[in-house]
């Protein structure tokens, strides 16, 4: 059956204002600027569209002077995965960071203080934080951008941070539901699944939401997870159980009771992708319930754009997907834009610019083996122990305490050791030979989640065996023992955890 519809024209326009794509460049392309006029309502933001923060702010007044009421959005966690400081590393410590030092007065000022800075650019929508509740110590995507494994401390937390964040004039958009966190698998690459039972889902990867949409989060992320306590055949983006039946759904009748934006995860992600395609998934996800249609991070061209577009006017036309719910989804966009326009003018917030750094510094856990060492005062050899980076986090964001240790221990040397080495060379030969290079100077060895990843456990062991008084900072989720003469725990590998780190090592800051 063939159902009537509106104008083609206002159709176009709400197909076009529920998607946030993004685009490749430092200015905005004519093509992009071409469909705001038609109606796109929305942008996505990545990495490879910032240089500086005058540059972002430039390319932020060029969009809005076509369309005012734009949002703009950008994936702004802090910590690890960093779009402001995508070159340097963040000025802001993750959650985890924040979750170790659990006090929420300052989760909120970071947060508020981030905001300042998102918004002093001209961003309106902040892709974060992440509710997950980091439940498997496996798990390969969320792990230190999570503020822990307790859903009690996740969710205070997560909830200062929506505060802090949209006191700022930035509107948060708490992710990834209905949790993330008790993956072994990344939705960027394939399609996890949860078998915890919905009991389960209540009393912890609910919890943070809950909290989160108590303290107003304007809009809510899903994610490409599939759930069988919810829906044994579709994942959450895609499922009506989730987002109509859960997360829209009233308190009284067992739902979260949200009634902000629904954003979908990327939907290139290969979790949709591989199995639907970005067309077929973006119809679904706005029939199941999703408002928005986040793409760009991989496909960020016109003709993805356009090819979206069409897919949701065929499927109106076609009467697989309602105008009425595509019209309602293009008004909860519109919605949020307003919001972030009047509250972006009232915000005036103070800056905080030592808030960071401050919060890195104690979020630092050092252990000793024999009580207190005397800091490194001559420069020290450096040996990076590099996993792949997953893709939310990147590989263009530099990590590690090296460039830190070196401006306060000038001389100081650096190597990079990762698994193809270690494969290749074999455990000890790469010990050794890393030994060679280190004679003579204080050893720092630098792992990222040493315990997700068997090669970096066993060149540690083999490495602080070998030469025990190596200092060791872990710059992932602190789940292996200690080992070391001094082990240091960054809760994350932000630029302002490496300097926290730097200065521990050299009498500065927290000392050893």
């Amino acid at each position: 059956m063939v159902t009537p519809v509106r104008a083609t024209d206002t159709l176009t326009r709400d197909a076009l204002a529920v998607l946030q794509p993004g685009f490749t460049g430092t200015t905005a392309p004519d093509w992009l600027l071409r469909r705001l006029d038609q109606g796109l309502a929305a942008v996505g933001l990545f990495g490879r569209n910032v240089h500086d923060a005058d540059q972002l702010a430039a390319l932020c007044a060029q969009l809005k002077d076509v369309r005012d009421d734009l949002l703009i959005a950008v994936d702004e966690e802090g910590g690890d995965v960093t779009r402001l400081d995508v070159r340097g590393g963040s000025s802001f410590p993750g959650n985890l960071a924040l979750g170790a030092v659990d006090d929420t007065a300052l989760t909120r000022a970071v947060a508020r203080e981030l905001g300042r800075r998102l918004a002093d650019c001209g961003i309106t929508l902040n892709w974060a934080p992440s509710a997950d509740v980091n439940s498997n110590p496996d798990n390969p995507v969320i792990g230190v951008r999570s503020f822990g494994a307790d859903p009690q401390l996740v969710a205070r937390h997560t909830a200062a941070y929506v505060e802090g964040l949209q006191s700022a004039g930035v509107a948060a958009c708490t992710k990834h539901f209905p949790g993330h966190g008790d993956t072994a698998v990344d939705s960027h690459h394939d399609l996890p699944r949860i078998t915890a039972d919905l009991a389960t889902l209540q009393e912890r990867e609910l919890v943070p939401f809950r909290a989160a949409i108590a303290a107003g989060t304007k809009a809510v992320m899903s994610a490409h997870i599939l759930l069988p306590a919810l829906d044994g055949d579709h994942p959450a983006t895609l499922s009506p159980a989730a987002l109509h039946g859960l997360l829209r759904a009233p308190v009284t009748e067992g739902g979260l009771g949200f009634d902000g934006l629904i954003v979908t995860d990327g939907m290139e992600m290969r979790a949709i992708s591989a199995t639907y395609g970005i067309e077929r998934g973006s119809v679904r996800a706005l029939a199941a319930g999703a408002d928005a249609i986040c793409v760009g991070g991989g496909l960020a061209d016109e003709d993805t754009v356009l090819r979206l577009r069409d897919a949701l006017i065929r499927a109106v036309r076609d009467g697989e997907l309602a105008e009425q719910r595509l019209a309602d989804a293009a008004a909860r966009v519109r919605a949020l834009a307003c919001w972030t326009r009047s509250a972006g003018a009232a915000a005036g917030t103070a800056p905080a610019p030592g808030i960071g750094l401050t919060a890195a510094r104690r979020a630092l856990r050092i252990t000793t083996a024999d009580g207190p060492r005397a800091p490194l005062t001559g420069p020290a050899y450096v040996a990076a122990f590099t996993p792949l980076a997953n893709i939310a986090v990147g590989d263009d964001t530099p990590w590690g305490i090296a460039a830190e240790l070196a401006r306060l221990l000038p001389g100081t040397r650096t190597a990079t050791y990762g698994a193809p080495a270690a494969a290749a060379l074999g455990t000890r030969a790469l010990v050794d030979a890393l030994l060679t290079e280190a004679a003579g100077r204080p050893l720092v060895a630098v792992v990222r989640d040493a315990h997700r990843h068997p090669w970096m456990a066993d060149a540690l062991r083999t490495l602080t065996a070998a030469r025990p008084d190596t200092v060791v900072v872990e710059m992932g989720v602190p789940q292996s023992p200690p080992t070391g003469a001094v082990h240091i725990a960054t809760h994350g590998a932000a630029r302002v955890c490496a300097r926290a780190a730097a200065e521990a090592l050299t009498g500065g800051g927290t000392r050893v």
